[in-house]
């Protein structure tokens, strides 16, 4: 029973906004739709590498606006 509820709930969920980001917000690397991405608070963000998920991940804070733009955007 609780399996069906999960799947019924993964499958409710929206689906995230596409990245957007040129730059990765962790390292100011540049990025592109090749990179590996991360989803925080519903919007997915490209990275340089996968070394960055966990702390873009950990701390979204320290690396996105209130707004959730990369505070290093360009």
């Amino acid at each position: 029973m609780l399996h069906i509820l999960l799947t019924i709930a993964l499958a409710a969920a929206p689906a995230p906004k596409p990245a957007t980001n040129t730059v990765c917000p962790v390292t100011g690397a540049p990025v592109d739709a090749k990179c590996p991405a991360v989803v925080v608070h519903g919007q997915q963000y490209r990275l340089c590498c996968m070394d960055c998920a966990p702390k873009l991940e950990a701390n979204p804070k320290k690396y996105l606006k209130a707004d959730g733009t990369p505070k290093n955007a360009r």
